[in-house]
């Protein structure tokens, strides 16, 4: 067992759980979180907090156990950036959210960031993997 396989397992166990639970919370939480959906000026807010949800969940489980982990990677990725516009622009609030919103809008750049670089790791194979994949 190669020290960098397990590292890998730990850091895809830990990125895609935690982004799936996120996810879970978007079910369990549908209606607070519809109506920060709909403050921000999303359309259809309920139906963009369930597929977000959705995204979160299957991307967060295909990346934890590599099923799929390319498609699952890049669909965090795409959602995370998205909403990191939509959802965290600390530039057209008051000033007293401003910090709030920019860490918000940080985090999901970040997270978005490291969502790509797990794409790319997938593309190679990963060891203790399901290792369904298209590409």
């Amino acid at each position: 067992m190669a020290v960098a396989d397990l590292l890998l397992l730990v850091g895809r166990v830990l990125f895609g759980g935690v982004l799936a639970f996120m996810g879970l919370n978007h079910f369990m939480q549908t209606e607070s979180m519809t109506g920060y959906a709909e403050h921000k000026g999303l359309p259809a807010p309920k139906l963009s907090v369930l597929a977000s949800g959705a995204v979160l969940v299957l991307g967060g489980i295909s990346v934890a156990v590599g099923v799929l982990p390319v498609i699952g990677a890049v669909a965090l990725a795409g959602f995370l950036a998205v909403s990191a516009l939509t959802m965290h622009n600390f530039w057209a609030v008051p000033e007293d959210q401003q910090q709030d919103e920019m860490t918000g809008f940080l985090k999901n750049a970040a997270l978005a960031g490291a969502a790509l670089a797990v794409a790319a790791s997938a593309a190679t194979g990963w060891a203790y993997s399901v290792g369904v994949t298209l590409f």
